[in-house]
């Protein structure tokens, strides 16, 4: 004979998510659960309340009525079970990870010694999604293989098709973080494989709908990536559907994001740019943004420069500030988070279980004093390379204050001198390139991309080799050195004057003083300055937090 608990939840078990038309049956085997005081009835109570509510606050509040009633029953896999769903519910509904670790890691707390090997790979796929959102995606393709492997174990076992079900799906979802931690890892051809491994694996399933909507969209941003721009459109924009029909904005914009580079890349302005600004409209709604996603605001910027266009460019270029903001926020809470409450004690805790196992403790305090000998060796380590940052740092801030930086000043006491060694040139028309090169420093034209001595000859009327000249004998340096020099000593003042700057990612910054990448950027600081952008950066912020100059500075 069935139970009533039975009879209520077979009116709206084959409801769909967020239909509220099961709440007639839920409240009465809620309030049937808490006259009974059936914590078990009541945790799943609250648990359907979270999957059929359609308003994301009304979800909040039946997880934190399901924490509750777990608690009451002092089941521990009930109690991390609830601490799960409401992290879901953060990460998926809100997209604040913040909140969403938290909940995580205090379900890993009550589920350590837990049996139900379900729940064990459900909070670690969920603590393998911040680790790759963090940009640890190394870590967390290790998470995920082990994921994929206990889940797809699990589905040939003779069990509950209601089981099967749900580690079928944390089987695709594993799948589909994987894919991205390859992509981001520019893996693509591992990413290729699991692509259509996944795409073979749901075919028309319409239960696994929104997960081939994933792989799809994984497989436009892979056809991208290969450059084949029209088949990449054509999957993004099947994707798109199964993706708008789970509301999840985060996996939208990124569809938006690469339609918009697909189309630029064809040449389609139009679509293009309309596919960039739903992109922001997703951010302005949400306040979230995908690391990933960031370039969609430079790629605007440069769009609006170009067209002169300033109101445009000032609008998205405050954007771009605001999800730096929100990125550099977000990673500074949850890396430390991360490590201190979820790696170190997953550490501690598979070494306490060596020590109980293994009978020969010696060896593990042999191996403890020698790790603590070699984290000795490494802050000594750190410590002399911080004590070397922070001398090349007092030097070059000495030379700032003092305006005795390496830019050349573009005179010479006698151009007779000059006259003297080259021939070809005469005293006036070296004075009128030195007066030229002066307009060229002062309006901050060395700032322009792609500049070669080839084309400033023919700004100024004149020919390479007689600017080259001017430039060797007058500056002491020649002409790579010098545009070198002048971009450095420009963005060096920026940094050190004005301190919205310091929150400039290294790749934005290249850009605003006109080098082409990051890593010739970074060099030439350090071969001109001494000292690496990143460490300056950090230094200067923690001189001006030193003095109060403002209270809380984002990290880059």
């Amino acid at each position: 004979m069935y139970s009533e608990y039975y009879k209520l939840r077979k009116n709206y078990e084959n409801l769909e998510e967020n239909d509220s038309r099961a709440f007639p049956y839920i409240k009465p085997y809620i309030n049937k659960a808490k006259k009974e005081k059936d914590y078990t009835k009541l945790v799943q109570g609250y648990k359907d309340g979270i999957f059929y509510s359609g308003s994301d606050e009304e979800k909040l509040k039946y997880a934190d009525s399901m924490i509750y009633a777990a608690k009451l029953s002092g089941d521990n896999d009930l109690i991390s079970t609830a601490y799960i769903d409401k992290g879901v519910i953060y990460y998926y509904n809100y997209k604040r990870f913040q909140p969403a670790l938290n909940e995580y890691l205090k379900a890993y707390e009550y589920s350590k010694n837990t049996g139900n090997s379900f729940l064990k790979y459900q909070n670690l796929y969920h603590i393998g999604v911040v680790k790759s959102y963090l940009g640890y995606d190394e870590e967390a393709s290790r998470i995920f293989r082990q994921c994929i492997n206990h889940y797809y174990l699990k589905t040939k076992e003779k069990l509950h098709p209601n089981e099967i079900f749900n580690n079928k799906k944390g089987y695709l979802n594993s799948l589909h973080r994987l894919i991205i931690c390859y992509r981001n890892l520019k893996q693509f051809k591992e990413a290729d494989s699991l692509i259509q491994k996944g795409l073979r694996e749901v075919k028309n399933n319409e239960d696994y709908s929104q997960e081939k909507g994933y792989f799809q969209l994984s497989n436009g941003i892979l056809e991208y990536q290969k450059s084949d721009f029209k088949t990449a459109v054509q999957n993004l924009n099947e994707s798109l559907i199964p993706i708008k029909k789970t509301d999840d904005f985060a996996s939208l914009s990124v569809n938006y994001f690469y339609l918009g580079k697909s189309f630029f890349s064809l040449k389609n302005n139009n679509q293009a740019l309309s596919n960039f600004k739903k992109v922001d409209s997703i951010f302005q709604k949400y306040q979230f943004i995908l690391p990933e996603v960031r370039e969609n605001y430079e790629i605007l910027i440069n769009y609006y420069k170009k067209e002169k266009n300033q109101s445009q460019q000032l609008y998205y270029t405050s954007q771009l500030l605001k999800a730096d903001s929100i990125i550099s926020t977000d990673f500074s809470y949850l890396s430390a988070k991360i490590h201190k409450e979820y790696d170190t004690k997953n550490l501690l805790d598979e070494k306490n279980k060596l020590e109980k196992v293994n009978s020969r403790g010696n060896f593990v305090i042999i191996s403890l004093i020698i790790l603590a000998a070699g984290l000795v060796i490494l802050l000594i380590i750190r410590y002399k390379k911080e004590k070397n940052i922070q001398q090349k740092y007092d030097l070059l801030e000495k030379k700032l204050r003092n305006n005795e930086g390496n830019l050349k000043e573009g005179k010479i006491s006698n151009p007779q001198i000059f006259e003297e060694k080259k021939t070809g040139l005469d005293e006036e028309k070296i004075e009128e390139l030195l007066r030229k090169l002066k307009v060229f420093e002062d309006k901050k034209e060395f700032t322009q991309k792609g500049l070669t001595i080839h084309k400033l000859a023919n700004q100024f009327g004149t020919n390479s080799k007689y600017l080259s000249q001017v430039i060797n004998d007058c500056k002491g340096s020649n002409f790579n050195k010098y545009l070198s020099e002048l971009r450095i000593n420009y963005i060096t003042k920026l940094l050190f004057e004005n301190k919205e700057y310091l929150k400039y990612r290294i790749e934005t910054l290249a850009q605003e003083c006109g080098i082409a990448s990051r890593q010739n950027f970074s060099d030439l600081f350090y071969e001109i300055n001494g000292i690496r952008p990143t460490d300056f950066i950090r230094k200067r912020r923690q001189e001006l937090e030193s003095k109060g100059a403002f209270s809380k500075l984002n990290p880059i």
